[in-house]
C-alpha cells in the first residue's frame, strides 16, 4: 500500500506541494489527477526518494523508498518516459536495469512479452515509436514483479490504439492484486482506468474518493474535475513564478 501523509515541499519561498494526503491500496488503480503544475509529479517524485519533503511522509508498505532493499523487486516506476539511453537495445538497457537489482536474465524475456515488446529487443532505444517507448518504461518497471506500480503520465502521446492498450494493461495489473497509482491530467481518460481517485490543484487535495464520491453534485467526472480546478490562474502564476527562478538555458527542478 502507498500512504502519503500531510506531505509538504517547498523550491525556497515556494510552496509546491501543500499538506498532501491519500491512499493508493492494492488490487485498485489509483488515478492522481490535476492540472499540470498541481504538484503531481513533484509528490511522486518524494515518493520515489527522488526529492526529499519539508515535512510529512511518503510510505511505501510502511517504510521510506529509500529504505528498500532491492527496491525494483518492491515498486517498479516509470517517470518522464523509459529514461532508457537511447543508443542502447531495448534488450540491453533492460538486462543492467535487472543486474542492478539482482533480478534473473529470464525476466527479461518474460517484461519483453507481456508488453509486446519482443519483435523491438534488438531495436535501439532511439529508433522506438513513442508508444514503443512507453512500454519499455513500463517493461523496465515490472522487471522485478513488485506489488506497487507508479506510473506519471503513461499515456502522453499515445494513439488511440496504445491508450486502450494501456488501459486494459492498468486493469490487468490492479485485477492481479498490485497497486497501481497512475497520474494524469486527463480526467476523462482515467475514467475508464480507474478505481479510485485523487484530484490535486493548486498543490493540495481538493477532493478524493471513488468515483461516485468525487462527482457527487456534479453531472459527471469530468464536470467535477473542472469545478475542482477551475482556479487555473493560480497555477500560471506558479508557472510564471518558477520560470523566473530559472537561469537562462536553465532547466526548473
Amino acid at each position: 500500500m502507498i500512504d502519503i501523509r500531510h506531505l509538504v515541499k517547498r523550491h525556497g519561498s515556494r510552496t509546491v506541494v501543500d499538506d498532501v494526503s491519500f491512499t493508493a491500496r492494492p488490487g485498485r488503480v489509483t488515478g492522481l489527477l490535476g492540472p499540470n503544475g498541481a504538484g503531481k509529479s513533484s509528490t511522486l517524485r518524494i515518493l520515489l526518494g527522488l526529492d526529499r519533503a519539508a515535512s510529512g511522509s511518503a510510505l511505501i508498505g510502511g517504510v521510506p523508498y529509500r529504505s528498500l532493499n532491492r527496491p525494483l523487486v518492491h515498486v517498479g516506476a516509470m517517470l518522464d518516459g523509459p529514461g532508457a539511453n537511447k543508443g542502447r537495445t531495448t534488450r540491453a538497457h533492460l538486462r543492467w536495469v535487472a543486474q542492478s537489482n539482482g533480478i534473473p536474465s529470464a525476466r527479461i524475456d518474460e517484461v519483453l512479452a507481456i508488453t509486446g515488446l519482443q519483435d523491438a529487443a534488438r531495436k535501439r532505444v532511439g529508433s522506438l515509436s513513442l508508444g514503443m517507448g512507453q512500454r519499455l518504461g513500463i517493461a523496465t518497471a515490472l522487471l522485478g514483479d513488485p506489488g506497487v506500480l507508479v506510473l506519471d503520465e503513461p499515456t502522453n502521446g499515445l494513439d488511440p490504439d496504445g491508450l486502450r492498450w494501456m488501459r486494459r494493461f492498468l486493469r490487468s495489473l490492479a485485477e492481479g492484486g498490485k497497486t497501481v497509482l497512475v497520474s494524469s491530467h486527463f480526467m476523462s481518460e482515467m475514467e475508464e482506468t480507474a478505481d479510485d481517485f485523487v484530484v490535486i490543484a493548486r498543490r493540495r487535495v481538493v477532493a478524493s474518493g471513488t468515483a461516485d464520491e468525487v462527482k457527487a453534485g456534479h453531472a459527471s467526472l469530468e464536470d467535477a474535475f473542472f469545478a475542482l480546478t477551475d482556479d487555473l490562474a493560480d497555477h500560471h502564476a506558479l508557472a510564471a513564478d518558477a520560470s523566473q527562478d530559472v537561469p537562462q538555458g536553465g532547466v526548473a527542478r
